[in-house]
């Protein structure tokens, strides 16, 4: 080879470098890039969800649930002095009809305006008419979405036949909540039925147990054990005349299955026992 063709070949095979180094650079250049320079701002960042559930125990079956700037009345009774220091209610539920469960006076009293007061049927017939336009009535087994919050009405009833007049089956409802990823499940007066313990990826349990009106410890802490939520509540556990043994419930429960955290709070903080 002559060294005209060698300059020849090198002249080319320059040219074809410094081609492709220039078309390679002006590809990257082509890409917008999230940067100051391209004035092109960042992706907003995904929305953080308050997932903080704060639980006050007012009295027997009566809560205020505090769930970001939500705040849900459970079974409201005592009078609206119970609920001093508490926010005003979004939402109220009330399970059944018996005085520890619903309570006219109470309602009157609260600040109730524009609030959604989800009711079983016969809860419902009991209200006065001024409550009409805020009610949901649910029955066993529906659901609803109220403020982001789906609410899931669960039957709530007796199995012993010398209860069964107490909580007729189909009359009154226990309630699951749905409060962001968690679910949340209070049993209102009811025993270890069927449905109790078929729950689901139940995260907080409010499960009552006091006779002659609802259930035994025995039952509750087997119930438990078997829909297996993370954390439970007893509540309503004050019967005529006895105290439950939540002490003894705790330790059945851990016993069968130490995963599940019990929580013992003071449902009855002007109880003199």
């Amino acid at each position: 080879m002559n060294n005209r063709n060698l300059l020849v070949i090198l002249f080319f095979s320059v040219t074809l470098l410094f081609s492709c180094k220039d078309n390679k650079n002006k590809d990257v250049d082509s890409v917008p890039s999230y940067n100051s320079e391209a004035n092109i701002p960042p992706p907003p960042p995904p929305p953080v969800l308050d997932n903080k559930l704060n639980v006050v125990p007012i009295e027997h079956a009566t809560a205020v649930l505090q769930w970001g700037d939500i705040t849900v009345y459970v079974d409201p009774t005592e009078g609206a002095k119970a609920f001093e220091g508490q926010d005003d209610p979004d939402l109220i539920l009330i399970t059944d009809i018996h005085g520890d469960h619903l309570n006219v006076e109470t309602l009157q009293e609260l600040n109730t305006e524009d609030v959604t007061i989800v009711v079983p049927q016969a809860v419902a017939d009991q209200l006065p008419e001024v409550f009409n336009s805020q009610l949901k009535i649910l029955n066993n087994r529906e659901n609803t979405e109220i403020k982001g919050i789906k609410i899931e009405a669960i039957p709530m009833y007796n199995l012993r036949e010398e209860a069964k007049d107490f909580h007729v089956k189909g009359r009154g409802n226990g309630y699951v909540l749905n409060l962001g990823d968690q679910r949340v499940y209070f049993s209102g007066d009811t025993e270890d039925i069927p449905e109790m313990r078929n729950l689901q990826n139940i995260d907080k349990a409010f499960v009552c147990m006091n006779l002659p009106y609802t259930m035994t410890v025995e039952s509750a802490a087997s119930a438990v054990l078997d829909f297996k939520p993370a954390q439970v509540y007893p509540y309503h556990y004050r019967g005529r005349p006895d105290v439950s043994d939540v002490e003894k419930f705790k330790k059945l429960v851990n016993e069968g299955n130490p995963e599940i955290e019990v929580v013992l709070l003071d449902w009855y903080p002007n109880a003199d026992y």
